[in-house]
C-alpha cells in the first residue's frame, strides 16, 4: 500500500491536504498551521540529510534568515506580506549561495560543523551589531496589510496559505528527487568518488541542492513571522537544530511522507507532551535512542516495511 502511495505524488498531497484539514478544523487551526510550517522546515532540512547524504547543525541560520528578512522589510520598508515574503526567502536563498560556495567544499563531521559555527555568528549579529534593525533580544513586532480576502489575520485564509505553500514545497522536492538529478543526486550521496570519475562536477550539484534547501527553510521562516506577527533570536538559536535533525530521523529521512510524518510527530510531542510530563524533553532523548538502534528507516520506512 505505501509503495502505490509514494508511487503516485498526487495521492501524496491529497492524503497530507485531507490530513492537516481533519486535524486543523477537529482541534485548533493556529496549532496545526505552526505544524505545518515546521514540516516546510523539515522538508528542506531532508534535502541535505536524506537526499545529499550531510547532516547539518546549522540549518536554523537560513530559517532565520528568512524570518528576519521578512521582517525587517515589513519593519522599515513595506508591510506588504506578499513582498517581505518574496524578501524573506531571497535574503535566506542569497545566504546560502554565499556560504555555500565554502560550505559544500567540505563533508562529514567538518560540513555539520562549519554550519553550527556560521549559524553561532549570525545568532551573534542578531543580538550584538544590529539590535537597532533585529530588535536584539526583544525580537520585532509587526503588523502586515490586508487585501479583500488576503488577509494574514484571518487564521482560516493563512491555514490554507500555508497547507497550500507545504503541498507546492512536497510537489516540487518530488519532481525534484525523481528527476535525473534526483538520481544523480542519490548517487552523489552513495559513492562520489565513482560519480566524479565518471566525469561530473558533484561540487555543482552540491551547491545547488544546498541553496535549495536553504531557499525552502527561509521560506518556512518568513511563514512563520507571517503567521506569529513578530520575530525574535528564537528563530536562529544554534541549540535548536536539534529539533529538526530529530523530526528528520522520527519520520525517516530521504522521503517526503517521512519528512512530513516526523514534522508532525514532533511538533505533537513537543507540544501536547509537555502538558503532562515536565521532563519532557528526556522522552525525546530515549525516544532518539529507540529510533536510532532500532527503527533506524523512522516512523514512515517502518511502515512501509511492515
Amino acid at each position: 500500500m505505501f509503495s502505490k502511495i509514494e508511487r503516485n505524488p498526487y495521492l501524496i498531497l491529497a492524503i497530507i491536504a485531507g490530513g492537516f484539514i481533519l486535524f486543523g478544523f477537529s482541534t485548533s487551526l493556529p496549532k496545526i498551521t505552526d505544524f505545518m510550517i515546521f514540516c516546510i522546515f523539515v522538508l528542506g532540512f531532508d534535502l541535505l540529510y536524506g537526499h545529499m547524504g550531510q547532516l547539518s547543525f546549522g540549518h536554523m541560520l537560513y530559517l532565520g534568515a528568512g524570518s528576519y528578512g521578512t521582517a525587517i522589510f515589513a519593519a522599515f520598508v513595506t508591510s506588504d506580506p506578499l513582498v517581505a515574503i518574496a524578501v524573506g526567502i531571497f535574503t535566506a536563498t542569497l545566504l546560502a549561495f554565499l556560504l555555500g560556495l565554502i560550505v559544500v567544499r567540505t563533508s562529514g563531521a567538518c560540513f555539520a560543523l562549519l554550519n553550527l559555527a556560521l549559524n553561532e555568528v549570525g545568532a551573534f549579529m542578531v543580538l550584538v551589531p544590529f539590535p537597532q534593525w533585529t530588535g536584539g533580544e526583544d525580537g520585532l513586532s509587526l503588523f502586515f496589510k490586508s487585501y479583500g480576502f488576503i488577509n494574514f489575520a484571518n487564521p482560516t485564509f493563512l491555514f490554507f496559505f500555508v497547507l497550500g505553500s507545504l503541498l507546492a514545497v512536497s510537489y516540487v522536492i518530488m519532481r525534484f528527487v525523481r528527476s535525473p538529478y534526483g538520481l544523480f543526486l542519490r548517487a552523489t550521496k552513495e559513492n562520489e568518488v565513482r560519480v566524479r570519475f565518471l566525469g561530473y562536477n558533484t561540487y555543482i550539484y552540491k551547491l545547488i541542492t544546498f541553496i535549495f534547501s536553504g531557499s525552502i527553510a527561509g521560506f518556512a521562516g518568513a511563514l512563520n513571522t507571517i503567521n506569529l506577527s513578530y520575530t525574535n533570536p528564537s528563530l536562529i538559536d544554534p541549540t535548536r537544530n536539534v529539533e529538526v535533525i530529530f523530526a528528520a530521523l522520527m519520520g525517516g529521512a530521504g522521503n517526503v511522507m517521512g519528512a512530513i510524518v516526523g514534522g508532525t510527530a514532533f511538533m505533537t510531542i513537543s507540544n501536547y507532551l509537555a502538558r503532562y510530563i515536565l521532563r519532557w524533553e528526556m522522552f525525546l532523548g530515549i525516544a532518539l535512542l529507540v529510533f536510532a538502534f532500532k527503527f533506524r528507516e523512522g516512523i514512515w520506512g517502518y511502515l512501509r516495511k511492515v
